[in-house]
């Protein structure tokens, strides 16, 4: 898509914080961010929103989420329980599809925002 940011990006014609990258996705970190950890996790493939997906997006977006968590725990935001039963650390993925539900860049990508408590901000407020 010419005017798509995001496919400038993975064309290499818009810098980057990229943090991952290979032939189906490519990861960077939100220019905006709204906690310590927030990047976004963007195929390659333009695909407008998660509603235009269908049955041969499986596999790219069970990717996408097992990417998440890793690249969550390599940015210190990995989900632990400790021996006694303790939980800590965490984070959060959100897919915005459509106007109302905030999307604002029609090219599919996956938030994953981390750090402490990062839903209690305005953006996350449930």
């Amino acid at each position: 898509m010419d005017n798509c940011i995001f496919c400038k990006i993975v064309a290499g014609q818009i810098p980057s914080d990229t943090l991952y990258e290979d032939d189906q996705v490519i990861v960077f970190r939100d220019i905006r961010p709204v906690a310590p950890v927030h990047f976004l996790i963007v195929p390659k493939e333009h695909i407008a929103t998660l509603s235009d997906c269908h049955d041969g997006h499986a596999a790219l977006l069970g990717k996408m989420t097992l990417l998440a968590k890793r690249l969550a725990q390599e940015q210190g935001c990995g989900y632990q329980i400790a021996a006694d039963g303790t939980q800590s650390g965490g984070y959060k993925t959100l897919y915005n599809t459509g106007p109302d539900g905030g999307q604002e860049v029609y090219h599919l990508h996956l938030h994953v925002i981390g750090g402490a408590h990062p839903w209690r901000t305005g953006f996350f407020r449930v």
